[in-house]
């Protein structure tokens, strides 16, 4: 069956709430490493990899051969939450991948099979913990598509026509030094940032009185916003003394993606809780939360999931883990990263409507940006999803898989494998490159 075949029927189908399908017309039928090929025999570089799920790319030989051996040996497929080697191994493998001190006194939850579900665990157990029910928040942020993860969400897209929303969620800014909320950028805008959240804990008539925060350390669905570590760590004392959890969420930005083993590892800060999914289960949906012992105060059953007892995915996700580790993918990134970001960035100087390049790791943004108009306060022009879409189209007309996020779907993001080489960096900035100077010719 050819593409247009399985497209059709798909859009006869599915309903209205699919998303990639929509601009990323394609039916695959195989994946190998980093490329993709469609029915069609089109070949494509995947720099999506599953929203950053495919760590190792597609059908990696460590993560099969995990699969295989775990089907051979005829492994209960699902466990709930009984124990069992693999698992077991599996919670070795993370807690040897933590700071030391935070694994010291760590505690595991398995979730349902997704970031969302591990977010909702999150938030119920400093709820629980605490015994105040409002959450502090950031603007930009993505926790996932529940109802208690769309509430600590920025985007209000998906929020605005459904009601029952979690009450008493208090946003606050980010440090985004390309558009500051206030319109300072570098080391006096993040402070300002830090300093205005530590000011409503502080003050008995701000009207905030929450149980936790919740934080990406690199904004992913947001539009790419790395937070400078220097924040970080005040972030990390402010809440230490008000004595309010801290949740990063590392769902994205785990097992390697930012060019540290966890996104926290980049400033050093201990946080209360981690949240971990994609790339941890080895390309199979798998999710946990690692916490402080403390806050380990629910009762049985507080949090449950038929599907929390994926064995197969914690088989796959324990030798992807150590893969990464063995292989220090980590550091593999922060140099791949360098490379793709300095090409993106000398492509600049022919095309000013890319804005702004920036990332951590293999986690890149290119912010579109219209320079006809009027620039703000820091020299930022506004964003132009038009031409940001005219361009992820191009791309992917050259056989280069990308998609947009941040504000007005105007940021172009890279989430390849980390086992992306440099040869592939090249090829995917050459595809970027040709598709650029078409997007440059489109009709304002």
């Amino acid at each position: 069956m050819v593409s247009k075949q399985l497209l059709e029927r798909q859009a006869a189908r599915e309903s209205n709430a699919r998303t990639y399908a929509r601009s990323l017309n394609l039916a695959l039928v195989k994946g190998q490493g980093l490329k993709v090929t469609d029915a069609d025999g089109k070949e494509y570089y995947d720099c999506l990899a599953a929203a950053g799920t495919l760590a190792l790319g597609h059908n990696h030989p460590v993560v099969k051969e995990a699969i295989k051996q775990a089907l051979d040996a005829d492994l209960p497929m699902q466990t709930l939450d009984l124990t069992s080697p693999v698992k077991d191994a599996f919670v070795e493998e993370i807690f040897s991948t933590l700071p030391p001190a935070f694994a010291a006194r760590a505690r595991i939850q398995f979730c349902g099979p997704t970031g969302a579900d591990a977010n909702e665990a999150a938030i119920k157990l400093v709820k629980t913990a605490s015994s105040r029910q409002g959450m502090m928040a950031f603007h930009g942020g993505y926790h996932g598509m529940t109802l208690g993860t769309l509430s600590v969400s920025g985007n209000l897209g998906p929020k605005t026509e459904i009601g029952g929303l979690v009450p008493g969620v208090q946003f606050m800014p980010y440090p985004t030094s390309y558009r500051s909320p206030f319109g300072i950028g570098g080391e006096l805008g993040h402070q300002l940032c830090s300093r205005y959240l530590e000011s409503l804990l502080e003050d008995p008539e701000s009207g905030v009185h929450v149980a936790g925060l919740v934080a990406e350390l690199v904004q992913g669905e947001g539009g790419v916003h790395p937070a400078p570590d220097e924040w970080t760590r005040e972030i990390r004392r402010i809440t230490k003394a008000h004595n309010l959890p801290m949740i990063i969420d590392e769902v994205q930005t785990g097992a390697g993606r930012t060019g540290a083993m966890w996104a926290v590892d980049h400033s050093g800060i201990m946080p209360d809780v981690m949240v971990m999914s994609k790339a941890i289960g080895g390309g199979l949906p798998l999710s946990v939360i690692v916490y402080d012992q403390d806050l380990d105060q629910w009762q049985a059953g507080a949090h449950a999931g038929t599907f929390r007892g994926n064995q197969l995915a914690m088989a796959s996700g324990l030798a992807t883990l150590r893969y990464i580790r063995a292989h220090d993918l980590p550091a593999h990134a922060t140099k791949m990263g360098e490379k793709l970001r300095a090409g993106l960035t000398s492509l600049q100087s022919d095309y000013p409507w890319l804005g702004d390049v920036r990332g951590r790791g293999l986690m890149v943004g290119v912010e579109i940006v219209d320079p006809s108009q009027s620039a703000g306060l820091l020299g930022e022009y506004p964003n132009d999803s038009k031409r940001a879409k005219r361009l992820r189209a191009e791309c992917l007309a050259r056989g280069l898989i990308l998609e947009l996020g941040g504000r007005h779907s105007s940021v172009v993001r890279f989430l390849p494998p980390l086992i992306i080489t440099e040869q592939d960096i090249e090829a995917v900035l050459q595809r970027f490159g040709d598709a650029a100077k078409a997007a440059n010719q489109m009709q304002d």
